[in-house]
């Protein structure tokens, strides 16, 4: 009750009736008018009716125009700003905020004619009412004030040389703050002059595959599941991503031996999709198998920091320096924006590496490393991860009941860390790529499994929850819950699971493909 006024109730009994949106209370349920009018906003701006910038109607001249309190009003746009989806400040009102993007249309170019058109991620948001994409954080609750005054304090601080054509390694500042945090919350062994600051973990995969090809070391083992981002770039870097098979204890180290690979890519502290920790024994048999070979274990340490029901894992790099290349951003602690990443070579790498990428772009941007390097020192990153763990950990919990209550012939998978789930069907024979199509159809996008697979194996869905509020996540476990009762996942679907398929998007059924964000930092 606020305002003396229950929500479902209007000032004075009646219904009434606003310009905007064509909104009319009396479409809305008995009881639950927030959830409505956040739910109809919600909508416009997906669909395109609200543009990015638009200014929503001032809380109490809608609160008028309907009929109710303007506390409710109020409310409703909270909501849609904890999702990021509206922003208000003083003097401008509550405006839609910069999340769905305009089509681009694709260049034309002649050489290319004839084959088939590059299909480019969209912004987080653009294809769904709900969108589950695994590996996106809370972007509304990136830490805008912290950020500011670090900036604030950095410009008045900066020299001349600080901002002018840098140190392609990144600069020290931010060399030598990331150097204690790893060691510290990581376990890491790296002084600063042994880093290098990249793009985000995209541009380490890059300069690490091109170094690999300029060795002859064009084949690379991956998980199998793994991230179908990483394998679609090493095989535009001219790689051959090699599948080992994933169990409950990791990547299958036995698959290495005899395959005469000298490369792997793994995420052991969390493995993607499936949650899983590359087992003690396992970690040894992949460092004694990449002594033996003389073979580099890249080390993709994303969701690091997101871990509630179990002690830190340590780094693979600490106990093998000389085979690791470890590599790691703020794509999940900060936003995938702002393009700020580490990579930890070994010491006969680094040389080469810092010459690629000077070759590709000279250096990273000067300012957001000077602001990360003091958002580092002064405590205030770590701040913000805890506080971010912590609602990670609500949420996490909100979406398993959910599971356990509209879903109770799932299998839930990866519970103890990260930013989704992997829900699996046990006895269902279903397509999940056709199941996820559907879900799509529901206004729910979520990942299938078999996106991430490149053998075939059980069905499954990839479903992140880090950027949803519970009472979201409990609306998005509804409607797959529903589309799963509509026989959606019913005996005589076309196949189960299956593998990635061809990189081609042309034909593919389902919903949008992941790109290259997937599950990347």
């Amino acid at each position: 009750m606020r305002g003396g006024v229950r929500d479902g109730e209007t000032r004075d009994g009646a219904r009434g009736g606003a310009d905007f949106l064509q909104l009319s209370p009396a479409a809305a349920p008995a009881r639950g008018l927030t959830a409505w009018l956040a739910g109809e906003i919600r909508a416009a701006i997906i669909d395109g009716r609200l543009a990015a910038g638009t200014a929503l109607p001032a809380s109490r001249l809608l609160a008028g125009d309907l009929g109710v309190s303007r506390g409710l009003v109020v409310e409703a746009y909270q909501r849609l700003a904890d999702e990021g989806l509206v922003s208000g400040r003083p003097g401008t009102g509550t405006r839609v905020s910069e999340l769905v993007p305009r089509t681009v249309p694709p260049t034309k170019n002649p050489e290319r004619a004839g084959q088939a058109a590059t299909v480019l991620p969209q912004r987080w948001r653009a294809r769904a009412e709900l969108d589950l994409s695994p590996g996106v954080p809370d972007l509304s609750r990136f830490p805008r004030a912290a950020w500011l005054r670090a900036e604030r304090a950095v410009l008045q601080q900066a020299s001349v040389a600080d901002l002018g054509y840098g140190d392609p390694r990144g600069s020290q500042a931010l060399r030598r703050e990331l150097a204690g945090w790893l060691a510290r919350t990581r376990g890491l062994r790296a002084d600063a002059e042994d880093i290098i600051v990249v793009s985000g973990v995209a541009q380490s995969l890059a300069l690490l595959a091109r170094w690999l090809n300029g060795e002859g070391r064009t084949g690379i083992a991956v998980e199998d599941p793994g991230s179908r981002g990483a394998r679609d770039e090493f095989e535009y870097w001219g790689l051959r991503p090699v599948p080992v098979p994933v169990d409950s204890d990791g990547l299958q180290t036995s698959g290495l031996a005899g395959a005469g690979l000298r490369a792997a890519l793994l995420t052991p502290a969390h493995q993607f999709p499936t949650g899983v920790v590359l087992a003690p024994r396992r970690r040894r048999d992949l460092l004694d198998w990449a002594a033996a070979a003389d073979a580099l274990i890249i080390e993709d340490d994303y969701d690091a920091e997101y871990r509630y029901d179990r002690a830190p894992v340590p780094a693979l790099q600490a106990s093998a320096p000389g085979h690791v290349a470890y590599t790691g951003s703020t794509s999940k602690t900060l936003a995938p924006g702002m393009r700020l990443g580490w990579l930890v070579p070994p010491a006969r790498l680094h040389a080469d590496l810092v010459e690629a990428k000077h070759a590709a772009d000279l250096g990273s941007p000067a300012l957001p490393q000077l602001v990360l390097a003091r958002l580092i020192a002064t405590g205030e990153l770590e701040q913000h991860i805890r506080l971010a763990r912590k609602r990670q950990r609500i949420r996490r919990d909100a979406l398993l009941r959910a599971v356990r209550e509209q879903l109770p012939q799932a299998r839930v998978q990866g519970v103890a860390a990260g930013l989704h789930l992997l829900v699996t069907f046990p006895g269902l024979d279903l397509d999940d790529r056709d199941l996820a199509e559907r879900i799509h159809q529901a206004g729910v996008l979520v990942h299938p499994l078999s996106w991430h697979r490149a053998a075939a194996g059980p069905p499954g869905l990839v479903v992140g929850y880090a950027a949803h509020t519970p009472d979201q996540l409990g609306e998005a476990t509804r409607r797959i819950a529903g589309v799963l009762s509509s026989g959606a996942g019913s005996p005589g679907a076309r196949r189960r699971g299956g593998g990635a398929g061809p990189r081609s998007a042309a034909g593919r059924s389902g919903p949008p493909r992941p790109g290259w964000s997937a599950a990347r930092r």
